[in-house]
C-alpha cells in the first residue's frame, strides 16, 4: 500500500482528481465551466476558428498538443493527428497562449473589502492562505496561467508556500513567479502606529552591505524567483513619496541578486527614484506614477520596462469616492495618464501587470481593457503585452507564444481579441501544461 500512494501514477491520479473536486464546486458556485480534465494521454489537436500566436492572428489554423507541449501549429490542413489521438473543435473562439499577470498580490484581497494595514495586522496568515487558494483559482480560470506575484505583504514566506502547493498539483492556480517579502528601507514602509510601538512590516527592513546582502541572500534561500525593492515610498513630509534606498545600496541588491540568477523589480513613483533604480539595473519598474520624458529616456537606453498598474490606481480612486464617467478625473490619474504617454512616446517596453490584489483576483483583464480604453493602446498591443511580450521580460522562454516545443498553457475566447479587448474575458479554455481546466 505504502509502494502505491507513493507511486507517480498515483500521486498524479490522484492530483487531478482533487483539482477536479475543487473546481467542481466552484463550477456549480460561480457558473464556471468543466472541471480539471486530463489531456496527456492521448494527443489533442484544438481546431479553432483562429489562433493569435503571441505575435499575430491566423485563421484556420490548428495546434497539437501532446503530453504537456505542443508539437504543431499552423494551417489546419498542415497539423496531422496521430494515431489514436483526438480532435477538439472550437467552433467562432479564438485559440491564445496562456495569459501572463505581470504584477499581483495573491495574499491580498481588495482594499475596499479590507485596509491594506488590517490585512497586514489583524488577519492571520492561514486565513490570508485560505484566501489565497481560492484568489490562484480564479486567475487561473480567468485565462491567467502565469502571474509574477510581487510581495507577500507581511504573509511572510506563504507566496512560497502557495507556489509549491500550486506546482505539486495540490491546488489549481497559475505558475507564479514569487518575490516573498520585498526589501524596505528601514523605517519608509508600513503599518505604522504610535511611536513607541514597534508592529510586523509589510515587507522586510534592509540597510547598508551587510543588511542588504544578508536580506537578499535570505529570500532567495527561502525560495524567492526575484527580488522586490521599494526605490520609494510615502514617507516624505505630509506623506509625499521620496526615494528611499541610495543608489549605491540598490546597485548592490541588483548585483547580489544577479550573481543568483535573480532579476530585481523596483516599485518607485518619484522620477529620482525610478532614475536610481534605473541606474542601479533593475529590470522592470512598477508605477512610474510621477515619470518624465527624461527618466523614460533613460529606461529606454537602459532597457528597463516599465509595468504602468493602471488599474490599481483607478480602483483607489473609486474606493475614495471618485464616480469614474461622472466626475472629474482626481489629479493622480491624470498624472498617471501623463506618465504612460510620455512612456510610450519614449518607446519604453510596458509590462502587462494590474497590482490585482487591489482589486479583485481574476479581474485580471481589467488592466488589459483600461489600457485600451482609457489610455489609446490597440487591443494588438496589450494582447502582445500580456504574452509573448511579458514571456520575454520575464525570461520564460517556454511560455507566451505558441509554436512547437513550447508548454501547453493556452487559452481560448470567444471573438477576436485582437480587435476587441473585451474577448478576454469571454474564457472558454483554459489549458495548463496540457490538462484542462475549463472547456467548453
Amino acid at each position: 500500500m505504502r509502494q502505491l500512494l507513493t507511486s507517480g501514477r498515483y500521486q498524479w491520479r490522484s492530483r487531478l482528481v482533487w483539482v477536479g473536486l475543487l473546481l467542481g464546486g466552484a463550477a456549480g458556485a460561480q457558473g464556471q465551466s468543466a472541471p480539471a480534465t486530463p489531456v496527456t494521454a492521448v494527443p489533442v489537436l484544438l481546431r479553432p476558428a483562429a489562433v493569435f500566436d503571441g505575435r499575430d492572428l491566423h485563421q484556420g489554423w490548428a495546434v497539437l498538443v501532446e503530453n504537456d507541449k505542443i508539437t504543431a501549429a499552423g494551417p489546419a490542413a498542415q497539423v496531422s493527428l496521430p494515431a489514436g489521438g483526438r480532435t477538439m473543435d472550437l467552433p467562432g473562439l479564438t485559440l491564445m497562449p496562456g495569459l501572463i499577470e505581470g504584477h499581483a498580490h495573491m495574499l491580498l484581497h481588495p482594499y475596499n473589502e479590507t485596509p491594506w494595514n488590517d490585512q497586514v495586522l489583524l488577519e492571520s496568515h492561514a486565513l490570508r492562505v485560505a484566501r489565497g487558494t481560492v484568489h490562484a483559482q480564479r486567475t487561473l480560470l480567468a485565462g491567467f496561467t502565469t502571474a509574477r506575484d510581487l510581495g507577500s505583504e507581511g504573509a511572510g514566506y506563504a507566496d512560497v508556500g502557495l507556489k509549491q502547493a500550486i506546482d505539486q498539483g495540490i491546488i489549481p492556480g497559475p505558475r507564479l513567479l514569487v518575490a516573498t517579502l520585498a526589501l524596505v528601507a528601514t523605517g519608509s514602509y508600513g503599518p505604522k502606529m504610535a511611536t513607541d510601538i514597534d508592529v510586523p512590516q509589510g515587507a522586510q527592513e534592509a540597510d547598508g552591505v551587510d543588511g542588504i546582502v544578508r536580506a537578499v541572500r535570505e529570500q532567495i534561500g527561502k525560495g524567492a524567483d526575484l527580488i522586490k525593492v521599494y526605490a520609494d515610498y510615502r514617507w516624505g513630509p505630509n506623506g509625499t513619496a521620496q526615494p528611499t534606498f541610495s543608489l549605491e545600496e540598490l546597485t548592490l541588491i541588483v548585483q547580489t541578486a544577479r550573481s543568483a540568477g535573480r532579476g530585481v523589480v523596483a516599485h518607485a513613483s518619484t522620477v529620482e527614484g525610478m532614475r536610481r533604480a534605473t541606474l542601479a539595473g533593475v529590470e522592470t519598474i512598477e508605477h512610474g506614477d510621477d515619470g518624465n520624458a527624461e527618466i523614460f529616456k533613460l529606461m529606454k537606453q537602459r532597457g528597463v520596462a516599465l509595468c504602468p498598474t493602471v488599474a490599481a490606481g483607478d480602483a483607489i480612486a473609486q474606493y475614495r469616492g471618485w464616480k469614474k464617467g461622472q466626475d472629474p478625473q482626481p489629479p493622480r490619474i491624470k498624472q498617471k495618464h501623463t506618465s504612460v504617454q510620455a512612456a510610450l512616446k519614449a518607446g519604453v517596453t510596458l509590462v502587462m501587470g494590474g497590482d490585482v490584489g487591489v482589486f479583485t483576483h481574476g479581474d485580471n483583464a481589467r488592466e488589459m481593457e483600461q489600457l485600451v480604453q482609457d489610455f489609446g493602446l490597440t487591443p494588438l498591443q496589450v494582447l502582445r503585452q500580456a504574452t509573448s511580450g511579458n514571456a520575454q521580460i520575464f525570461h520564460l522562454a517556454d511560455r507566451g507564444s505558441i509554436r512547437p516545443g513550447l508548454l501547453a498553457d493556452l487559452v481560448a475566447v470567444t471573438g477576436d481579441p485582437t480587435q476587441d479587448i473585451a474577448a478576454v474575458r469571454q474564457v472558454r479554455l483554459v489549458m495548463k501544461g496540457g490538462v484542462l481546466y475549463k472547456q467548453p
